[in-house]
């Protein structure tokens, strides 16, 4: 996708996160969410410091302390900058986020193509600047939904930027099925998201995507959001058990429920 694309998506993101967000009570600013450890404000402080550091500037010179949430060097380097704010007010860290945000937007508007195709480094591994990008597109939507969650709050679940979170999630369930459900070869699960569509996976050498069959294996049908919430492991399968429908073979279903999360 062409840079200016990917820029106009997160400005989206980002607009709509600073709708739901201005004018929140200190009350609902320390709402837990289903991101493990992190308030709504904290998930807030996590966008501004990712977005931070790809501005260049330096994280800050703060030790967060052990946390039972951290899980890897990319979690604790997330920690820095969240835990750094949890003293601050949430209009606070708002307007922060405006203002990073704001610097972001500047900078990208100002790119070339040629910008936008230069290698880096990504959390996926090398990539380049568009495809970092598209996952911090995903990754702000996520966490945007994080927060509507906690607050009672739902939006955002359709158009582009939704559309465009969604369709990385689905991208990953090759991985799911391939590399941590490993069921035998040509096994077909099928999975159907109300309001997205359904994908086809067909275990092989290497877990394909196909054009969803009639007959799967198994074919898990859910909403959106409970689609959401197992690809970026907030809920687990005993929650989804009520909210998802297994036709097929249950217990590889089942399997499938527990191995969804794909975030790092």
């Amino acid at each position: 996708m062409a840079g200016k694309g990917l820029t106009d998506k997160l400005d989206a993101v980002w607009t709509s996160i600073d709708e739901l967000c201005s004018g929140l009570s200190d009350e609902q600013w320390a709402t837990q969410t289903d991101c493990p450890g992190w308030d709504a404000k904290d998930n807030i402080s996590h966008i501004i410091g990712t977005e931070s550091m790809l501005l260049g500037r330096p994280a800050p010179d703060h030790d967060p302390g052990d946390k039972p949430w951290v899980r890897n060097p990319i979690g604790k380097a997330n920690e820095v900058q969240v835990d750094y704010r949890r003293g601050r007010p949430g209009a606070e860290v708002l307007d922060e986020f405006r203002q990073v945000t704001g610097e972001r937007l500047k900078q990208l508007r100002s790119f070339t193509e040629d910008d936008f195709n230069q290698e880096t480094n990504t959390p996926l591994g090398p990539g380049t600047v568009a495809s970092f990008l598209e996952i911090r597109i995903m990754d702000c939507w996520v966490h945007e939904q994080d927060i509507r969650r906690a607050l009672g709050k739902p939006g955002n679940l359709t158009g582009p930027v939704a559309e465009h979170a969604l369709g990385r999630h689905a991208g990953a369930l090759g991985f799911v099925v391939g590399k941590k459900v490993a069921p035998p070869a040509g096994t077909t699960v099928v999975f159907d998201v109300d309001g997205f569509g359904a994908v086809g996976i067909e275990q092989a050498e290497r877990a394909k995507q196909i054009e969803p069959p009639a007959s799967p294996d198994v074919k898990l049908s859910m909403d959106m959001e409970t689609f959401n919430c197992l690809c970026c492991g907030r809920k687990d399968a005993d929650w989804a058990a009520g909210r998802v429908k297994i036709s097929g073979d249950t217990a590889l279903g089942r399997s499938v429920l527990e191995q969804m999360n794909f975030m790092i």
